[in-house]
Parts: C-alpha cells; structure tokens; sequence
C-alpha cells in the first residue's frame, strides 16, 4: 500500500466518522420533528431537555469510540 492510499485511507475514516456522529442529532432531531401526537415524551415537562441530552450522549459516546479506534 502506497503512503498516498493510506493517507486517503485515514481521511476516508475520519470524514466517515465525522458523518455518523453528526447523524446522531439529526436522527433525534427529525424523529421529534415529525409532529407527532402519541409521543409521551412531548407532553413531559422534561422531554425537550431529555431530547438534548439524547443527542449529546449519543455523539459523546460516537466521538469516544471513534477516538479509542483512531479513527479521529
């Protein structure tokens, strides 16, 4: 392997985890804005919090195992 398909490689790898990590809040983000009406989250008082913390959770522990793989 030539060091030009290796440093593609490793770009490739970190775009791709970059990607998945920044499709966690969409994810969350679409699924709370699709208006739905029997969501039981939606009439709880903390369910917006809850929804962030969803998300930073999510692409927390997305970053931490990229990282321990050296993926970033």
């Amino acid at each position: 392997m030539s060091a030009g398909q290796q440093r593609a490689g490793d770009d490739f790898k970190k775009i791709s985890s970059w990607a998945t990590i920044l499709f966690a809040p969409t994810l969350v983000g679409t699924i709370y804005g699709m208006n739905f009406e029997v969501m039981p989250e939606l009439h709880w008082a903390a369910g917006y919090p809850f929804a962030i913390l969803l998300m930073a959770v999510v692409c927390t522990s997305l970053y931490v195992i990229f990282k321990k793989r050296d993926w970033l």
